[in-house]
């Protein structure tokens, strides 16, 4: 790890594929409950259903998002029915939450998930009480990332100097926001396919990998 991160004292992060691995599996379960209500509110048959789903990710930042600006959907219903997944695959993680708490200063989550979603996943990895705020789509008003205007209401609803800060993220496109308001950005994982731009300072396969040599470092 080459990124010097002596200077920060606060630590944001996105909640699902990046404070846990991709591999537990809890996106794809959230996956096809999107896909089902896909199928239901615009009434197209399953592959061309997932198809229009994709477009509207791509371009809205959220299914919701694309939903809400071309259907008449009830956003509490999307929110409560995707996210409404069984958690037996995601694995409580105390290493984690050991290296966690040692960091520096605050830590927040800032996820395009529902509020209930993101307090379900904390409190089986065993985090909720080590992180000081939790920015979810509910507190976006449902405009997600990576739509600047929300990372500039995080750091406002939280006193949050983007230049103190660090943003650990999976999806490329939105660390670029960070970026520009100063946050160091950190890739986890391969980015999904997408293009990895100047904007991110850093990558790594792994959160607790990255964070634990960020300690180990630190230790030094």
């Amino acid at each position: 790890m080459t990124l010097d991160l002596s200077h920060i004292d606060t630590w944001v992060f996105d909640l699902d594929d990046t404070l846990y691995p991709r591999e537990q599996g809890v996106m794809g379960l959230v996956q096809a409950r999107i896909n089902a209500f896909m199928v239901d509110a615009v009434g197209l048959p399953a592959d061309e259903a997932k198809v229009l789903q994709k477009q509207f990710l791509n371009e809205h930042g959220t299914t919701l998002a694309g939903l809400m600006a071309n259907y008449a959907v009830d956003p509490e219903r999307f929110l409560r029915e995707v996210h409404d997944v069984p958690l037996d695959s995601l694995e409580p993680n105390p290493r984690l939450a050991d290296v966690l708490a040692g960091l520096p200063g605050r830590r927040f989550v800032l996820t395009n998930g529902a509020r209930f979603h993101a307090a379900r996943v904390m409190e089986r990895i065993g985090i909720t009480a080590l992180f000081d705020g939790v920015f979810a789509i509910e507190d976006m008003d449902l405009t997600p990332k990576p739509a600047p205007s929300t990372y500039r209401h995080f750091v406002e609803r939280f006193g949050i100097d983007p230049h103190r800060a660090v943003f650990f993220e999976d999806t490329p496109r939105n660390l670029q926001p960070a970026r520009s308001l100063g946050m160091a950005t950190v890739l986890i994982g391969d980015g999904h396919g997408h293009e990895i731009g100047p904007w991110v300072d850093a990558s790594a396969p792994d959160l607790l990998d990255f964070l634990t040599s960020y300690a180990l470092k630190a230790a030094a």
